[in-house]
């Protein structure tokens, strides 16, 4: 019988009071009232009808994403917490992450969702300049996200940071000190990735001046190294971690386990009984939604594309990729990639033990030509 992969659960809430210029996520602007209970009960419908698909695994963790989660007051997510917990098992060690913004109105809500299960924070900082966070459209000051942190560390020891690096009109001084900025308080958790201009946002069609390759590559390596002498631990391309705390639900992403997508334009990876993978994604349309038109699309992963799907999470990760969970998560067996194993040797993208795989300084920096192996 195939042994079915662990499984988190994501929810998204798709409302924010402005839309960000680099942001390509899915999400409503409002800043009239938002219809928060209405919202959580098709919410929760939308788990029931999901649940039918899992074949009675627990939830091992939860994330809260959007838009900006943390724009719902404490009653909603209370609600929502506990409607899950009624419906469905969840892990007693789960980790229940909600994404915030550190914006004065949000931020005096986190005690509450800390009453309300909610066990680890992540707060999107993006930059402590505030000529930058002008320039990236963010809606709040310097001062409000540096009291957003403070607020967290009275109530909650687990959380992350957001920050971004590659930022319009950023010297390598100003991508330096906002590290220095958010190490200063001790997270367990600091997500720092390049500002990147995909095609659908508002960023693409600007004239933006962001700074060379030559002086993000600098911020790159120095930032990198700083982190490294200030005891954080590089597990992942862009995360970086205090002692155990990595981020379970994205770990879990990497490690092409499974999870549910519920909620406007959330996204699922749920495998079957039988081996086959489905990828849901859930109507983008909120009025839609509303009235029960959950689901968009569910598509069967096609078999000669698993090794890619596996591998294009996977690779990310500076771990050893285990044979066994290669044959587990995809069903498929390793002769079925011998070649392309071969090609990725030859060109030293990764390097083979006994049961696994790793991926080399080389492949990392080359990432995306090491992938290219493996598509079809």
């Amino acid at each position: 019988m195939l042994k079915l992969p662990p499984i988190s659960l994501y929810i998204h809430i798709p409302w924010c009071i402005k839309k960000c210029g680099y942001c390509d996520f899915y999400s409503y602007v409002s800043t009239k009232n938002i219809p928060e209970m209405q919202y959580i009960k098709n919410l929760l419908k939308d788990l029931e009808k999901d649940i039918k698909l899992i074949h009675q695994r627990k939830i091992n963790n939860i994330f809260i994403g959007g838009g900006t989660p943390s724009l719902l007051h404490n009653e909603s997510i209370k609600t929502l917490i506990h409607g899950i917990k009624k419906r469905i098992q969840i892990s007693k060690s789960s980790e229940i992450t909600i994404e915030s913004n550190p914006q004065s109105t949000e931020y005096k809500r986190f005690r509450d969702y800390k009453r309300s299960g909610i066990n680890r924070f992540s707060l999107g900082i993006q930059t402590f300049h505030s000529n930058l966070l002008k320039k990236i459209e963010r809606t709040y000051s310097k001062q409000e996200a540096i009291e957003a942190i403070k607020e967290i560390k009275k109530i909650n020891s687990n959380f992350n940071i957001d920050i971004m690096y590659g930022l319009p009109d950023q010297s390598l001084n100003n991508a330096l000190s906002d590290l220095k900025y958010a190490v200063k308080y001790n997270p367990t958790h600091i997500s720092w990735y390049q500002l990147t201009i995909e095609p659908n946002t508002s960023f693409y069609k600007k004239n933006l001046c962001l700074p060379d390759e030559k002086i993000i590559f600098k911020m790159f390596n120095q930032g990198e190294k700083f982190l490294r002498k200030s005891g954080y631990i590089k597990y992942e391309i862009s995360s970086y971690m205090k002692s155990r705390f990595k981020c379970r639900h994205n770990l879990n992403y990497w490690n092409f386990g499974d999870y549910l997508g519920i909620g406007c334009g959330a996204h699922g990876k749920i495998t079957k009984i039988n081996g086959e993978i489905i990828r849901t994604i859930k109507n983008k349309n909120i009025n839609d939604f509303m009235n029960g038109k959950y689901l968009a699309t569910k598509t069967l992963i096609p078999e000669k594309d698993k090794p890619f799907e596996y591998f294009m999470n996977t690779f990310r990760l500076y771990q050893p990729i285990y044979k066994k969970n290669f044959q587990e998560r995809t069903n498929l067996n390793i002769s079925n990639i011998k070649n392309k194993i071969k090609k990725a040797l030859r060109n030293k993208y990764i390097i083979e033990n006994k049961n696994s795989w790793e991926t080399t300084k080389k492949g990392r920096i080359f990432l995306n030509s090491l992938l290219k192996i493996f598509l079809n």
